[in-house]
């Protein structure tokens, strides 16, 4: 199964405060929803725990989380490889971070998601919107993790 996904999070800091974020890939990992543990594994590289719960679906899945921030092309990108119990994920995320002019920035983003294995072939369409929420909160989290940061700075 693969699914495309978009969306806009403007996150109320300047760009060098998303930049200084990004840079970090165990904070931007702690920004996916259900993660139980992050351990860093190389300086863009990390394995992250997630527990994935809908209804009667649940699993614990690993994934190498590789991200790579460029901010000379103004993007970040963001790989996630792995999976559990037989299921695979891979996921191919990234968002332009674009300065809005007034202290905020807007991240732009898009993702996509190819599934594999029973939790697919069980509750494809379930499997389907948890993924979708999973991009959209990953970088809602991002947006209010960098906003609470920022204020404290102020």
């Amino acid at each position: 199964m693969k699914l495309n996904y978009n969306g806009q999070e403007k996150v109320k800091a300047p760009p060098a405060a998303v930049w200084a974020f990004v840079q970090d890939p165990a904070r931007v990992a702690r920004c996916l929803p259900e993660v139980q543990d992050v351990q860093v594994t190389g300086p863009n590289q990390l394995v992250a725990t997630v527990n994935i719960s809908k209804g009667m679906l649940r699993a614990k899945l690993k994934f190498d989380i590789n991200v790579k921030p460029d901010p000379d092309s103004g993007r970040v990108n963001v790989t996630i490889k792995g999976g559990g119990l037989g299921n695979a994920v891979d996921v191919t995320a990234g968002a332009d971070i674009k300065d809005a002019g007034d202290g905020t920035t807007t991240l732009d983003w898009q993702g996509e998601a190819d599934m594999r294995g029973p939790l697919v072939n069980m509750g494809g369409r379930v499997m389907e919107g948890e993924i979708e929420k999973m991009i959209g909160r990953t970088f809602q989290n991002m947006g209010s993790m960098i906003a609470s940061e920022n204020n404290k700075l102020a």
